[in-house]
């Protein structure tokens, strides 16, 4: 009775210690909320960073920024923001929401971008073409791509002569889609998503003078709900690490100063 006693305690004080050491291994986790813009860059940068974190796991949701924003305000649990308008985290900073000051961490482009079309060539006056009969936008009201396109149709003088024609995402990523699908034959979208991979190797693009819209400047926080999370601090450091810039840059994407 007392060896079978004995071997019991052996046993529970094995089973602790293996539980200890599978929670010890599980690492932590967190939860991004990024702007549509950083798909393809972001993913790769958090593979960088899991390398240097291989049992943290880092959760990825990308979408508009200013539904994002609105859904921070409202209690999301996301750990970090990266927005494609700063915007976005600058308000939130200011009511409270934010856990570090705001970082600055791109400036994004937009292009005219088709599959189907010679894009390299193409300006916005080629829009008015009958033949393009859809033209493909993220939704201008809480997107800031979209916002951008918009303001860049109005200055050129072209706004009134294609809205009939246009297509709304509900994030800049949507709107590639709606071009790579042929429900539009052309789309104004981000530079860095015109430079992936994926489509990089369906068409071409051209890029729209920055001087015809307000600049896209980007920034990103960490929320207050990861004040004490220190995952979510060194992913915010690794992310205006070399590695990551090198990421970005590849993407198109500049810092404020670099792009003219």
């Amino acid at each position: 009775m007392h060896s079978i006693s004995w071997f019991t305690v052996r046993l529970l004080i094995f089973i602790c210690l293996s539980v200890a050491v599978q929670t010890a291994h599980a690492g932590e986790k967190i939860t991004i909320a990024a702007a549509a813009d950083l798909k393809f860059a972001l993913d790769e940068i958090v593979v960088l960073f899991n390398k240097v974190h291989p049992v943290d796991r880092v959760e990825t949701i990308y979408g508009s920024s200013g539904k994002f924003h609105t859904q921070i305000r409202q209690g999301a649990p996301f750990d970090l923001y990266f927005s494609a308008d700063i915007a976005y985290p600058r308000a939130l900073k200011k009511e409270g929401f934010a856990a570090s000051e705001v970082q600055p961490y791109a400036v994004g482009r937009i292009v005219l971008w088709s599959p189907s079309r010679d894009a390299v060539r193409m300006t916005l006056a080629d829009l008015a073409d009958p033949a393009m009969r859809k033209i493909a936008i993220a939704n201008p009201k809480h997107a800031p791509y979209g916002k951008r396109a918009e303001e860049a149709l109005k200055a050129s003088g072209m706004w009134e002569k294609v809205e009939a024609k246009l297509v709304y995402g509900e994030n800049v990523a949507q709107a590639a889609q709606f071009v790579q699908t042929g429900n539009a034959q052309v789309g104004i979208i981000a530079l860095s998503l015109a430079l992936s991979p994926e489509l990089a190797k369906q068409g071409g693009y051209a890029l729209i003078s920055d001087g015809l819209h307000q600049p896209l400047e980007q920034g990103f926080i960490v929320t207050k709900r990861a004040m004490d999370n220190p995952l979510a601090q060194a992913f915010a450091r690794f992310m205006v690490g070399k590695e990551a810039r090198a990421v970005m840059t590849r993407y198109g994407f500049g810092l404020s100063g670099e792009v003219k």
